[in-house]
C-alpha cells in the first residue's frame, strides 16, 4: 500500500499517494536497530507493542509452578506471562528513519541471549519501575561496559509516587549525560518521545567518538 504521510498525532502512516522519498532512490531509509531492556515485568513488551507499526512478534510463555524458585513475583503478583527470547517490532520516525525494536527477556536465567540481541544496535532504552530499582541495575551495568549509549525511562506505574528525572538519576548514580525520562509503556506518545530521545543521544555519542 502507498503512503501520502504520517499522522502527526501516531505517526501511524495515512494511506493515499506514494511519499516522495519512496519514489526518491537517492533517499533509501535509514534502518537501525534499538534494544529495550530492563528487570522482570518492568514493561518491555508493553513498550513495544505500544508503537509497532506491525503486529509484535512475542514470545511469551505462561508462568508455571517450575519457575516460582527462579522467579520471583512477589513485585508483580499479577504477571502470569513471562518473555523467553524476546519481543520484536517495528516504528518509522520522520519519512526515512525506520527502527527495529527488540526486547529483551528481564529474567537472569536468559541473559546469555543478550549479546545476539544487542549485536548492531544503535542504543538501547532502559525501562525501570521505581519501586524495583535495583532490577535494573544488570541492564545499566551491561550497556556501561559495552559502551552503548542508552536512555533510562521511568515507566510511571499508576498509583505509584511520581519522582522527578533528577532524583531517579541521583538514586541510580547516573553520569549527567544520560537522558532520564518519565514515560508510561502503554501510551504511544511517550514512548515515541522516548524512542527519539534516545535516537538523539546515539548521534550525539556517535559525532562525539568520531
Amino acid at each position: 500500500m502507498d503512503y501520502a504521510g504520517s499522522d502527526t498525532t501516531t505517526g501511524a502512516p495515512i494511506p493515499g499517494q506514494a511519499r516522495s522519498w519512496q519514489t526518491d532512490l537517492s533517499r533509501a531509509p535509514s534502518v537501525t536497530k534499538i534494544v529495550i531492556a530492563g528487570g522482570f515485568g518492568v514493561g518491555k513488551t508493553t513498550f513495544v507493542g505500544s508503537v509497532s507499526e506491525i503486529t509484535p512478534l512475542r514470545t511469551e510463555a505462561v508462568m508455571t509452578t517450575a519457575g516460582e524458585e527462579v522467579d520471583d513475583l512477589s513485585d508483580v503478583p499479577d504477571k502470569s506471562t513471562t518473555t523467553v527470547a524476546m519481543d520484536f517490532g517495528r516504528i518509522t520516525l520522520e519519512a526515512d528513519l525506520v527502527l527495529y525494536l527488540f526486547g529483551t527477556p528481564g529474567q537472569k536465567r536468559f541473559w546469555f541471549m543478550w549479546d545476539d540481541l544487542v549485536r548492531g544496535a544503535i542504543g538501547a532504552v532502559v525501562l525501570v519501575d521505581t519501586r524495583r530499582l535495583a532490577d535494573c541495575f544488570p541492564a545499566l551495568d551491561y550497556f556501561e561496559s559495552g559502551g552503548l549509549p542508552y536512555v533510562v525511562a521511568v515507566n510511571h506505574f499508576e498509583g505509584t509516587p511520581r519522582y522527578a528525572p533528577e532524583a531517579v538519576r541521583e538514586a541510580l548514580s547516573l553520569a549527567a549525560d544520560v537522558p532520564v525520562v518519565v514515560m508510561d509503556s502503554r501510551d504511544r506518545i511517550t514512548v515515541v518521545e522516548t524512542l527519539l530521545t534516545l535516537v538523539g543521544r546515539a548521534l550525539l555519542v556517535t559525532a562525539e567518538r568520531s
